[in-house]
């Protein structure tokens, strides 16, 4: 082993390592028009979706309700109290048998 690399393998200067950089993500936005967007017997994916979660939420699926509510009125606030103290425990390491 060595622990500098030879010249060969190095980088050249002013040359980078990576020189198309990293690769560009699509845009979600675009992606997610593209696929809920498709219109299949006069709905779009979305509206299917939607009525998908409003049917199993009137048969009774808590989670389908709960999102459903989530996204239309938005999560409640919850109050968060920072006026307690805190109280910090601190265990002993067990003794490792040898």
């Amino acid at each position: 082993m060595y622990k500098v690399p030879p010249d060969h393998t190095k980088f050249k200067k002013g040359q980078s390592g990576n020189p198309k950089g990293r690769p560009k993500l699509p845009d979600l936005k675009e992606l997610l028009a593209k696929v809920l967007g498709n219109a299949d017997n006069g709905t779009t994916s979305a509206e299917a979706i939607l009525s998908a979660l409003e049917q199993r939420a009137r048969r009774g699926d808590v989670r389908a309700a709960e999102l459903l509510l989530d996204r239309a009125y938005g999560k409640p606030k919850q109050d968060v109290d920072l006026s307690g103290s805190m109280v910090t425990v601190i265990k002993p390491k067990p003794i490792a048998d040898s």
